[in-house]
């Protein structure tokens, strides 16, 4: 028997849906565990000829209140939360009679099925399942110890385990994982019910036909800790995540940075002496698309800011800073016909670092990972070929190297002048990504550098940038071909550059 195996002497099973309960009941007998449960569980067990201890028996306490109070007791969250290496908590269960719970199976009311289903509030509210989470994360907390069951999937592994011995320490460390993700992804449904019952719902999500809810942090940071100052039209789902892609561009670059998003794809980026200046170059840099936009300001939005914003052929959609102006707010709702719709946001947080976790829905799953927070301002620029790095145009490639990082995969920007001139993203081929770049950038591409967010596979993405007049080109570097491609660029006298370090956003 593998030493970190775990038997199973004492199990509480306590489910909504019954599937294969009475199964992984048998297979815990058999093995000689004492069974506890309650209600509907405990019946099922009963008659397929199981030994059943009632939950209020064991805890010598009575289920009451249709059933909302049974399973929180001491002698429950004690026979689970206790760590059995603790001479401490061992002589606690010892002193008050608690008896070790080595496994859990728990599956929660159904909250989100009764929301689906049209279910009235009080209906909905009493499937906001209290003691089934409370039992999943101690168990959960206390895997060290204790195997927890949340899926019926895994009622047949768990059954093999327990036959052979006990439960391992993978398993239980596995199943824990998987009761923290259900436990999350119940709690936010219950939050997005809350919020859409009291309006605290956005307009809806990216299309009209969907719904869309925006939580932040229960500690508040970044955009949940923003402030949506009063005026302009509601939030939306997709001005959330412009917002974050405006705000997160703009975090990582200097003070008096200007960043212009467009469906979360800076189409503008800029440096300047003063927010102003760094605005009207943001802009400039591709102002047909800049119409309609989201921006992010790293600084104040001032009233020079605004005056810009109001003059002729401008329109914006959402504007984000560090700091507003009250003068600038006064003109902007007062100025432009838009303005009484403009959103503008107060982001304190700018300039500080993202660090979080980063997750994503996907069919049946989430997929987490830590912030990307690397950026070309921190990156070892090293040249790979022949040709020089062009005096003076360092902080070009710097700055084009982390906008590469903001731009959809695959992607090449273009920068000249501490400014965005051309940008190519999003596209299946690298090769089409920098002919767009090349083709939004026009006569500026002359002397510009570029930064890509990954390798470029063939020579033919930086030969169609050198013919476009480029003098640099930075890049993570790492393809099987990379000298082929540096000397293609040697070949034309760009000098290419790599950092090491890719910075792909799909």
């Amino acid at each position: 028997m593998s030493s970190d195996r775990i038997p199973v002497r004492r199990a509480l099973l306590s489910v909504f849906y019954k599937d294969g309960i009475v199964e992984l009941g048998q297979a815990l007998a058999a093995a000689g565990a004492e069974l506890l449960s309650t209600g509907g569980t405990r019946k099922a067990l009963l008659e397929a000829g199981l030994e059943v201890i009632e939950v209020s028996e064991y805890t010598g306490f009575p289920e009451m209140m249709d059933g909302r109070v049974k399973t929180l007791h001491p002698k429950i969250h004690g026979g689970l939360l206790a760590r059995r290496t603790d001479a401490a908590h061992c002589a606690a269960m010892e002193e008050h009679g608690i008896g070790a719970i080595d496994m859990v199976v728990v599956n929660l009311y159904p909250f989100e099925e009764t929301v689906a289903g049209g279910g009235t509030e009080a209906e909905i509210i009493e499937k906001i399942d209290i003691g089934g989470p409370s039992m999943l994360r101690s168990a959960a907390k206390n895997h060290e110890s204790v195997a927890v069951l949340c899926d019926p999937a895994d009622y047949a592994s768990v059954a093999e385990e327990v036959a052979a011995g006990g439960t391992t320490m993978a398993t239980r460390q596995r199943l824990a994982a998987k009761v923290f993700a259900r436990t999350g992804e119940y709690d936010t449904a219950i939050a997005r019910w809350f919020a859409e019952r009291e309006g605290g719902g956005l307009r809806y999500g990216e299309n009209p036909h969907q719904k869309a809810g925006f939580f932040p942090d229960p500690t508040p940071r970044g955009l949940g800790a923003a402030q949506v100052l009063p005026g302009g039209k509601e939030l939306s789902y997709n001005n959330w995540l412009d917002l974050d892609g405006a705000v997160s561009a703009v975090n990582d670059l200097p003070p008096n940075s200007v960043v212009v998003v467009k469906h979360t794809n800076p189409c503008g980026a800029a440096l300047g002496k003063t927010s102003a200046e760094a605005l009207a170059r943001a802009w400039d840099g591709d102002p047909l698309s800049a119409f309609g936009s989201v921006i992010a300001v790293h600084g104040t939005l001032d009233l020079a800011c605004a005056e810009f914003l109001a003059g002729p052929g401008h329109f914006v959609e959402v504007l984000a800073a560090k700091a507003f102006d009250p003068a600038a707010v006064e003109h902007l709702r007062n100025g432009p016909k838009w303005g009484k719709n403009l959103r503008m946001v107060e982001v304190p947080d700018i300039g500080s670092p993202r660090q979080q976790q980063e997750a994503r829905r996907v069919w049946g799953g989430t997929l987490v990972q830590s912030s990307d927070n690397l950026s070309g301002f921190d990156a070892e620029l090293q040249v790979a070929g022949q040709v020089p790095m062009p005096a003076g145009k360092e902080a070009d490639l710097r700055l084009a190297q982390t906008l590469a990082k903001h731009l959809k995969s695959n992607s090449i920007c273009l920068v000249k002048d501490g400014m965005l001139v051309g940008a190519g993203a999003g596209q299946m081929s690298r090769v089409d990504s920098a002919e767009i770049a090349v083709k939004k950038a026009g006569d500026r591409a002359q002397s510009a550098v570029v930064g890509s967010d990954a390798f470029f596979p063939f020579p033919d993405g930086p030969e169609a940038l050198a013919e476009a007049g480029v003098v640099a080109i930075v890049q993570p570097g790492g393809s099987m071909r990379d000298d082929e491609v540096t000397a293609a660029c040697d070949a034309r006298g760009v000098c290419m550059i790599h950092t090491g370090t890719r910075h792909f956003r799909h």
